[in-house]
């Protein structure tokens, strides 16, 4: 993980944050992912959820520049592996 701060200063930019922060399992990720790295099927599996649906939330939280992901390859191909992008979110009005 990155301890990045993100500083929000733009209405589009605030938007997609607010966005991203008003999911609990999207919440969920980012606290997953704070600490260590973690694939795509493993967070699916952890909250019981599709990855497909997982891939999704984990697109919006990509946008608001809250998560990054990278590729790897895996034991059936290649597997996306999330971390949380920043530590602090700051939002100037």
């Amino acid at each position: 993980m990155s301890e990045e701060t993100l500083h929000v200063d733009e209405e589009e930019q605030l938007i997609k944050v607010a966005k991203a922060l008003s999911s609990k399992t999207r919440i969920q990720i980012l606290k997953m992912t704070a600490d260590k790295d973690i694939d795509v099927s493993r967070i699916a599996g952890i909250l019981n959820q599709t990855e497909a649906n997982i891939s999704a939330q984990i697109k919006i939280l990509e946008e608001a520049k809250l998560l990054v992901s990278r590729y790897e390859p895996g034991m059936h191909g290649v597997r996306k592996i999330c971390s949380t992008k920043v530590e602090t979110v700051i939002i100037k009005l």
